[in-house]
């Protein structure tokens, strides 16, 4: 038995069924990790001191309910490795955004969603690259180095949460944690070939998340498989007093939608989501896809979310916006890095944000800047905040008529490292579908749904309205059990 493939929920059964105890499952995780991630890179930092500590003292715990057959009684997350993107908290361990602005900041703190994990007993095995302060597509800002595909060395892992789905689709992980501002967590599990939620706005408190664009950022889970994501989300969903943004549902327990029936389900696929510059074995895995919710028994529709063409550029005029907003906090004075050449503070500013800042979070926070600027905020940012409204309305009226939407995540797979590092449009065209879902605040998940003549994963995404992770979860479990393999 390979342990390293198993996802969260076997490894808890193999710990029930005492198979393995904890402490092997760390150490097999933590061999991987030497063998395999010289080639992928998808760990800036690695916690292993710590995670085979927590391994025995887990072991300890879980041997006494067995004792006492009180297994069940254990946390779901109790004794399972989970790695967790780099912009967030973990207390004493480096929280770099891979960035040499933030290379040596260590964390005084741990995020919400850390400390959730914690208490319900997962080990942390590292922290994960990804694009630099969230900003990119490819896992190919990181100040530090490329993470690659695991499909694919030669290909990206898609972005910006890329580590963090390299390390669940190379077995580096049996789960992570990553951060979606407009696709970040979708795209790169699209194309790992892994499950990727973006959860309802709201949901999961962003406490201890470098901020990139505040009303855009939401934490959510990366697994091997729908009912790992519901369990991940389980622990992580739920109030949170240190975030003003943070829903006051209660908790749920959304492994409860995990059934295997669509009958009667309404299935919109809004037709500007298949538009001229979509790769063809995209669009046909996702009709296909579609045709298969048909033949469970959902009724599938065409239809239409006209304001998709003004999302992107709406998109990077509100995040960058916010961005340049919330980067002006690393100035070379309060903490992260400060040039050695000056002569003035004003030197200090300048240079300590030239040297510590790389080309595409620069680029951001200037047309950021440039967008809030006297003159330009009527004719940009103002605009772009009634666009925003547009296109929240219109998902409003698409789920007043059907359960969920159906669309491709991405406009193509996993193109090559460096091929489209040097045109930026043509990344940022790569969140065409994804920037959408994040606009409207509503969720969405993505999940592998075929492959293209290449053998690499195409991911479709299923969205709802906001707080209905349940229905979401029903119908990607139900295409997961009944997809051809």
């Amino acid at each position: 038995m390979d342990i390293c493939k198993l996802t969260a929920h076997e490894i808890r059964d193999g710990y029930k069924n005492k198979t393995f105890t904890v402490t092997e499952v760390i150490e097999a995780f933590f061999k991987n990790i030497e063998e395999k991630d010289g080639d992928i890179k998808a760990y800036i930092t690695l916690c292993k001191e710590e995670a085979l500590k927590e391994a025995s003292n887990k072991q300890a715990k879980i041997d006494e309910a067995l004792a006492n057959n009180d297994f069940d009684k254990l946390p779901t997350m109790f004794g399972i490795p989970v790695a967790i993107k780099d912009n967030i908290n973990v207390l004493g361990f480096k929280t770099t955004c891979a960035s040499k602005m933030l290379e040596n900041f260590v964390s005084p703190y741990d995020a919400t969603v850390t400390k959730l994990l914690k208490e319900q007993g997962a080990i942390i095995l590292g922290k994960c690259n990804m694009d630099e302060f969230a900003m990119g597509s490819s896992c190919e800002n990181s100040a530090f180095f490329v993470t690659k595909n695991p499909h694919d060395l030669s290909r990206v892992p898609g972005g910006s949460s890329g580590g963090s789905a390299a390390a669940v689709a190379g077995d580096l992980a049996p789960v992570s944690l990553g951060s979606d501002t407009g696709g970040s967590i979708r795209e790169p599990a699209s194309l790992c070939g892994v499950v990727g939620l973006k959860p309802t706005y709201g949901l999961v408190s962003r406490y201890g998340l470098v901020a990139y664009a505040s009303s855009l950022d939401q934490i959510g889970p990366l697994s091997k498989d729908v009912k790992d994501s519901a369990i991940l989300l389980n622990v992580i969903a739920g109030h949170d007093e240190m975030d003003s943004t943070s829903s006051m549902l209660d908790k749920k327990d959304y492994t409860k939608a995990l059934v295997n029936d669509v009958k009667g389900l309404k299935v919109g696929v809004p037709k500007e989501y298949f538009a001229e510059g979509v790769q063809e074995e995209v669009k046909v895995a996702v009709k296909n896809a579609a045709k298969k919710f048909e033949e469970l028994g959902a009724i599938v529709e065409e239809c239409s979310l006209p304001a998709t063409d003004y999302a992107l550029p709406m998109y990077y005029i509100i995040a960058d916006a916010e961005a340049s907003s919330n980067l002006g906090r690393f100035d070379g004075i309060r903490y992260g890095y400060r040039t050695q050449n000056f002569e003035s503070l004003k030197d200090i500013y300048r240079n300590s944000r030239s040297e510590g800042f790389g080309k595409e979070v620069k680029r951001r926070i200037i047309l950021g800047t440039y967008v809030l600027s006297a003159g330009y905020y009527d004719a940009y940012y103002k605009k772009a905040q009634k666009v925003r409204t547009m296109i929240k309305n219109q998902f409003e009226e698409a789920f007043k008529k059907y359960d969920i939407l159906l669309a491709p995540v991405c406009p193509s797979t996993a193109w090559k490292i460096g091929e489209k590092v040097n045109n930026p449009l043509d990344l940022y065209l790569m969140d065409l579908y994804t920037v959408p879902i994040n606009i409207a605040g509503v969720p969405s998940i993505s999940l592998p749904c075929g492959k293209d003549n290449e053998g690499l994963p195409i991911g479709m995404q299923l969205i709802a309205k906001h707080f209905n992770e349940e229905t979401l979860f029903r119908a990607a479990y139900t295409f997961e059990q009944n997809k051809e393999v």
